[in-house]
């Protein structure tokens, strides 16, 4: 037999302000993350106002037959004070005066006959919550539902083993729900990271050229498509392709930041007709405005290749050489004699510009060191470009050149390190002539 739910001003056995029922019943599954332990019960907040006393609630146990805590709360208000994180559940009747708080969030009119849902809704947002109401109001607790309620019961019909199974139902749809929700809100925010950074990522401007593009790019940092590495390749009106390539002292969040303003702004400022140690100068000031303490620098390589494809001019600041293969030849470093200081080190630095003779049918390979400072097994030894450069001649002796070049080099470096490279890289291949 049902029992009246008793409330906390005339129970005689109270556990702070939490009723005890006392009489067997069929027991309770497990419900929920709390009630998996021999030790912790079962809570349920009734949220009711019934003066006649006619809400009744059946007598329960959980699985392991510990009481059920009952907790019973008359208003809103009450309910807001009783809601503690180890309440599982909430029984919220239907026919309780609007009484509640009222905010644009929580109600729509006046009229809105599920305020008192929407407000526990809103105070409780982790919380199972079921509805009460009599069977005639069928419409309005199939609404409930819909507005956010895990279930509804009729309180006609109400008894221990129609309960225990609506709390334990209610529970885990709640559990999995957040789940739900959590997820889709993570693949949402990798979307948008995703979308945010390959937008960061540049589209190269050769339209004109007959020069060949490829690039890779892996950051260093988990779960991230853009490090402190960047790079970039344009054509100026009088046929110049002018490209380069930097690094960032880090791989964070603001080393990536960092580097996109470096990238735009050598665009913009190659676009406006700068090279050389004038645009590397106007750089290195950028650099000192945009980055967030003096101890950050970058390192940058930037080539210009004269319309006719045949020479390029050099300029090197702390970064590696680029490697050019020509048929025929075995792959080697360009010159990089008389290289200028990284970005940001020395105030008024100058940085010389080389020529160098590139051939007919050749490819110019431009990288950061990620790709180089990989271990070659358990040892200490890392790649080097004495090591990259071999890597790549075995490669080009396979036959591969493009992505299909790319792709192997950042492979097999990272396969040589024994894991995941800890430092950004990116690769940029310059090709022209035959394939």
């Amino acid at each position: 037999m049902p029992v009246p739910v008793p409330r906390q001003r005339d129970t005689p056995a109270t556990e702070n302000g939490q009723a005890v029922l006392t009489a067997t019943a069929p027991p309770l599954v497990q419900a929920t993350p709390q009630a998996t332990t021999h030790t912790t019960p079962l809570t349920l907040l009734v949220i009711e106002d019934d003066p006649a006393g006619g809400l009744t609630v059946p007598e329960i146990l959980d699985s392991d037959g510990h009481r059920i805590r009952l907790r019973t709360a008359r208003n809103l208000t009450e309910a807001a004070r009783l809601l503690t994180p180890d309440v599982h559940c909430i029984l919220l009747d239907l026919a309780l005066p609007d009484t509640g708080p009222r905010t644009a969030a929580a109600t729509t009119t006046a009229a809105d006959q599920l305020a008192n849902l929407r407000q526990v809704l809103r105070i409780a947002p982790r919380h199972a919550v079921l509805v009460l109401t009599a069977e005639a109001d069928a419409e309005r607790a199939a609404e409930a539902v819909r507005v956010g309620a895990q279930d509804f019961l009729f309180r006609d019909e109400l008894d221990g083993r129609l309960l225990s199974r609506a709390i334990r139902y209610a529970v885990e749809r709640k559990r999995a729900d957040i789940a739900q929700y959590k997820l889709a809100e993570s693949k949402l925010r990798a979307q948008e990271n995703a979308r945010l950074e390959r937008g960061l990522l540049p589209n190269p401007l050769l339209e004109g050229s007959d020069l060949r593009f490829a690039a890779r790019y892996r950051p260093g940092r988990s779960r991230a498509l853009l490090g402190g590495d960047f790079y970039d390749t344009v054509r100026t009106p009088d046929g110049t392709v002018h490209a380069m390539i930097g690094d960032v002292c880090g791989h964070g969040p603001d080393e990536a930041a960092l580097g996109v303003e470096l990238r735009i702004a050598w665009r913009a400022l190659t676009l406006a007709g700068l090279c050389g140690d004038d645009l590397l100068a106007t750089l290195q000031e950028v650099l000192e405005v945009e980055r967030p303490c003096e101890e950050i620098f970058a390192t940058l390589c930037t080539v210009d290749i004269a319309p006719d494809g045949r020479r390029a001019g050099l300029c090197l600041a702390g970064h590696p050489a680029p490697l050019i293969s020509r048929p025929g030849r075995p792959a080697r470093l360009l010159p990089y004699e008389n290289s200028g200081p990284a970005l940001g080190l020395l105030p008024k630095a100058r940085w010389p510009r080389r020529q160098v003779e590139l051939g007919g049918t050749w490819s110019l390979m431009l990288y950061t060191d990620g790709l180089i400072e990989g271990r070659i097994g358990a040892g200490k030894e890392r790649l080097g470009q004495d090591g990259m450069v071999e890597m790549i001649n075995r490669h080009l002796d396979d036959g591969l050149s493009g992505e299909n070049l790319l792709e192997a080099s950042v492979t097999e470096a990272r396969r040589l390190n024994g894991g995941e490279l800890t430092d950004d890289v990116a690769v940029v291949l310059l090709s022209r002539g035959a394939s």
